[in-house]
């Protein structure tokens, strides 16, 4: 990848490995781009976010790696920064600079090598962000002359430093007239309660000094304290502490066509894997795996809805060669997807149509679903907690909902990781969760499990501050 490129990663434990010497840390940041608070900050005397969700381990040969569970992030956080800093020296000097992906099956997912860096300290090297409802990679690059106090600042972490006078000069922006100094306008400390705080555009904080810096960030730091509580959000529910292995880790692959067909899908990694399919008609679609004799398995899609769209499962031979076998009367698209990429069940409301398979990662919930359909409506979990391989599935056991026609159903599910596949649904529906407990697996109640005591964004910034 190039500097500012993007691309769809999956929605599972992913690692991701920071080379060449530098300082490394990881940013959790909101949809406004910033940090709830120094619990967001993970670096090397906080190596764990207290989700479990991000962790930082030192390797080889100046390697860091940067392990996150995106499943388990939090859904207050909108993106992971992979942030990077160097005590001496600037970033220019760093040969190899780089940061790389990789699936739970260890193959490369998306890789970047920053070839352009100059004299910033302190630098932005990727993010890892939500979007339609997955997660992308993108290679951001932005560095910063000013350090981690800069980054920081922009980034909502309160360097936690001395309150110190801003000095007299500094440039501030006044609309519509050019920047003027912070002598001719009011300071932090004189602006009337309610207005808002004077913010440097990121040119100007270029030219500020540490300690201009510092005492900004400490006016604005006054300002939320001064400011009344905002209403608490509710707990959001504790990510599975369990390893899991959830199918091969591969590029998505697509096939186009008409009508009848038989669709051969190769080079793709043994195991589970998602097929979507798309057919626009008003007749029958089917739709089955081929074996090496050519012979159909159990049917995988059996519908006369028009427009048949939905996910279903379908397992790679171990010579990585998929062939399905394809009844439609129209213009069709498959695509073939990994397990890591089903779309999350949340506590926010899912509308969707036809059947589906989905992903539940936190504590024991109630699943509700409301279907809109005539036809059959089954449901059936594969438990993934603890299951290492991935070019298996668990034993799914018989159906947790086996129903015909429109109904409300809720469905009990025990600790994710889940898949909750739902096998037949010819219609509309909707599901969410409510009533998500923290997880509990390998835990004694009375023994909480610990974690590292962070340090806080004093501690980070304390190369940026000696």
């Amino acid at each position: 990848m190039i500097k500012g490129d993007n691309a769809f990663v999956p929605t599972a434990a992913l690692r991701v490995a920071v080379r060449s010497g530098v300082d490394v840390a990881a940013l959790l940041v909101t949809e406004r781009g910033r940090v709830r608070g120094d619990a967001d900050i993970v670096f090397d005397g906080a190596p764990a976010h207290a989700s479990g969700a991000v962790r930082l381990a030192e390797g080889e040969d100046g390697t860091v790696w940067l392990d996150a569970d995106l499943a388990g992030v939090e859904e207050g956080v909108d993106r992971v920064l992979v942030v990077v800093s160097t005590e001496e020296g600037a970033l220019r000097d760093a040969r190899g600079l780089s940061a790389e992906v990789f699936g739970p099956d260890g193959a490369t997912v998306v890789a970047y090598e920053v070839t352009d860096a100059g004299a910033e300290t302190a630098m932005v090297v990727a993010e890892l962000y939500r979007r339609s409802g997955g997660w992308k990679f993108r290679a951001v690059g932005q560095g910063y002359v000013d350090g981690l106090t800069g980054l920081a600042v922009d980034h909502g972490v309160d360097p936690d430093g001395e309150p110190q006078e801003l000095p007299e000069r500094i440039p501030v922006p006044t609309p519509p007239a050019p920047a003027q100094d912070l002598a001719e306008a009011p300071t932090p400390a004189e602006t009337q309660p309610g207005a808002p705080l004077l913010r440097p555009t990121r040119d100007q904080l270029l030219n500020m000094t540490q300690d201009q810096i510092r005492a900004l960030a400490q006016a604005h730091a006054q300002a939320r304290a001064d400011a009344p509580p905002a209403a608490t959000a509710p707990p959001v529910p504790e990510p599975d502490p369990s390893v899991w292995a959830c199918g091969p880790v591969f590029k998505p692959r697509t096939a186009t066509g008409r009508d009848n067909d038989v669709i051969t899908m190769k080079d793709l990694p043994p195991g589970p894997v998602m097929v979507e399919l798309v057919v626009e008609g008003e007749h029958y679609t089917g739709l089955w795996p081929l074996d090496d004799s050519n012979v159909k398995g159990r049917y995988l899609v059996n519908s006369t809805e028009k427009d048949f769209r939905g996910r279903v499962i379908a397992f790679v031979p171990e010579h990585g060669r998929l062939r399905l076998r394809l009844e439609a009367n129209g213009p069709w698209q498959v695509r073939i997807l990994p397990l890591a990429e089903a779309r999350r069940l949340t506590e926010n409301r899912l509308e969707s149509w036809g059947p589906e398979v989905l992903l539940h990662t936190g504590g024991t919930a109630d699943a509700t679903f409301h279907y809109k359909g005539s036809s059959n409506f089954i449901v059936h979990l594969y438990r993934l907690a603890g299951h290492t391989d991935p070019t298996t599935l668990p034993e799914r056991g018989r159906a947790a909902v086996n129903e015909i026609g429109a109904r409300k159903e809720t469905l009990p599910l025990p600790e994710g990781p889940l898949l909750v596949c739902l096998i037949a649904a010819d219609a509309p529906w909707t599901a969410r969760l409510k009533d998500v407990r923290p997880h509990s697996s390998g835990r004694n109640a009375d023994s909480p499990t610990k974690q590292p005591v962070p340090r806080g964004a004093r501690g980070w910034l304390r190369r940026a501050r000696d």
